[in-house]
């Protein structure tokens, strides 16, 4: 009962309490409820004074932007004013001066009718005064006029040739003169120097034991480099010294290359003489067109073919009577140069003509045309002006002069030539001879090389093993012999050697 008593005590006090909590709680929901309230209103109040400010600053605004808007629109409406007044006075000026323009018009028109009037009038007059004159002077208006122009050409003509031979006359008298003034200014202003091209070239060497390498064991290494150049080589009791002896410049240079090459490397022997030919002989080649490009370029000569440009450095190479022939080329161009300024021409035009007038001398083929001839015939297969291969052609007349470019190639080649000690006509001759020996040889079946060596006193002509026997070869030294001896004139005698060589190469793999 006691516990009862208590769980009823302790459920009743519970109950109590509760309801003591709930209506603190109630209250202070009541309180913080007006709280709230209260601070609503206050924001409300609050918000709506805000909103009421910012109505008014807008409603403000707008008033200002109003009024400046209507501002300027009395601004545009008065200039819009002003502008249709200033219309509205052009206007009636241009009506104004439109009246005056047709006031004018109708005057001039009027002007135009009396004066066309006047002019049939007159028209009319001259008529009858043209027929009045036929009919007095028995010819008509047109046939008068050509008398007229005729007895006035008559008058021209003669004042004409009177002018033109009093030009003639002064023309005689200060000719002379003024060619040579310029033929001594154009020499004067062009230096050139001249060495004549020997036939011999010196190779130095370090020690006399080179020499015996050069030859090799039993002379094979020395005879191999002749047969492979066809340059002498003569090695005597001079010190440090080999002569390279042929009449082919290109030849020789390629013994001295090659020579040289030799010496430096240290091995001699024929397998590699025969590699280092081929290499110096494609070198030299290479080196050709390296020597016509040059100069070409120090020419300031533009726009040639490449196989010019090849023919001009083979002029290194090739001698016209002792002179060298690039060397006399360039001169010549030079002097073309300057004479065609002084005479008021094309100096590049007459430059390269002067450049190019010998280039038939270069190539082997067709030897039975003169040079001047060839020369035209390869400048016109390449392309060159119609002028400049005329004057190619025609510094020898054997074809007629066409312009004048022509008369001054002619000229500054004899000028050339004719300096002191410039060629020397015997170096040309037995060069002459010696490529004449070397074509004979080569005119028979089977050759594939010739050499003119020891100054033309032998003749080495090389033959394909697989294209001439023994007895063939023997048959071509004999008939060359005679053959030299009948067609040709030569001091001394010449030794025909016919080299027949068998090689049979096969490779170890």
């Amino acid at each position: 009962m006691i516990i009862l008593a208590a769980i009823a005590g302790i459920v009743a006090g519970v109950l109590i309490a509760s309801t003591i909590l709930r209506k603190a709680i109630q209250k202070k929901s009541e309180l913080l409820l007006k709280a709230a309230e209260e601070k609503a209103e206050m924001l409300k109040k609050d918000k709506i004074l805000e909103a009421k400010e910012k109505f008014l600053q807008m409603k403000a605004d707008y008033e200002n932007t109003f009024q400046e808007k209507n501002k300027e629109i009395l601004k545009n409406e008065n200039r819009l004013k002003q502008k249709e007044a200033s219309l509205s006075q052009k206007f009636e000026d241009l009506q104004r001066k439109q009246k005056e323009v047709t006031a004018i018009k109708d005057n001039l028109n009027t002007q135009l009718e009396l004066l066309n009037k006047k002019q049939a009038d007159l028209d009319k007059a001259l008529k009858q005064q043209v027929e009045q004159l036929e009919e007095i002077s028995g010819m008509s208006a047109s046939e008068a006029k050509e008398q007229l122009i005729e007895a006035l050409k008559d008058e021209a003509k003669s004042e004409a040739m009177i002018h033109i031979k009093d030009i003639v006359e002064e023309a005689k008298l200060t000719a002379n003169t003024e060619a040579k003034k310029v033929v001594i200014e154009t020499i004067q202003r062009t230096a050139a120097e001249h060495a004549i091209e020997n036939s011999v070239s010196v190779f130095n060497i370090e020690s006399e034991e080179i020499k015996g390498r050069i030859i090799g064991r039993e002379g094979r290494n020395i005879r191999t480099l002749e047969a492979l150049t066809g340059i002498e080589i003569v090695i005597d009791d001079s010190p440090d010294a080999i002569i390279l002896s042929g009449f082919d410049p290109v030849r020789r240079e390629i013994a001295r290359l090659s020579l040289q090459k030799l010496v430096t490397d240290g091995r001699i022997h024929p397998a590699r003489i025969e590699e280092v030919v081929a290499k110096t002989r494609k070198q030299i080649e290479q080196e050709i067109v390296e020597t016509g490009k040059r100069t070409a370029i120090d020419l300031g000569i533009h726009g040639l073919h490449p196989e010019l440009i090849r023919m001009i450095g083979k002029m290194k190479y090739r001698s016209s009577y002792g002179q060298n022939l690039l060397q006399h080329s360039k001169e010549v161009a030079n002097l073309c140069a300057t004479m065609a300024a002084e005479l008021g021409l094309n100096p590049k035009k007459a430059k390269r003509a002067g450049l190019l007038h010998d280039i038939g001398k270069v190539p082997d083929n067709e030897p039975e045309l003169p040079h001047a001839i060839l020369g035209m015939k390869l400048a016109e297969r390449y392309k060159e002006p119609a002028d400049i291969c005329n004057a190619i052609g025609a510094h020898h007349d054997e074809v007629e002069m066409e312009s004048l470019i022509a008369p001054i190639v002619q000229v500054c080649d004899a000028i050339s030539g004719a300096r002191p000690g410039a060629r020397r006509e015997v170096v040309e001759a037995y060069i002459q001879r010696l490529n004449h020996l070397e074509e004979l040889a080569l005119s028979y079946p089977g050759v594939v090389k010739t050499y003119a060596i020891q100054a033309g006193r032998e003749l080495r002509v090389i033959v394909g093993a697989d294209k001439v026997s023994d007895d063939e070869a023997n048959k071509i030294s004999y008939d060359l012999s005679k053959k030299i001896q009948d067609e040709m004139t030569y001091p001394g005698q010449i030794k025909i050697t016919v080299i027949r060589e068998t090689r049979a190469i096969s490779f170890a793999k």
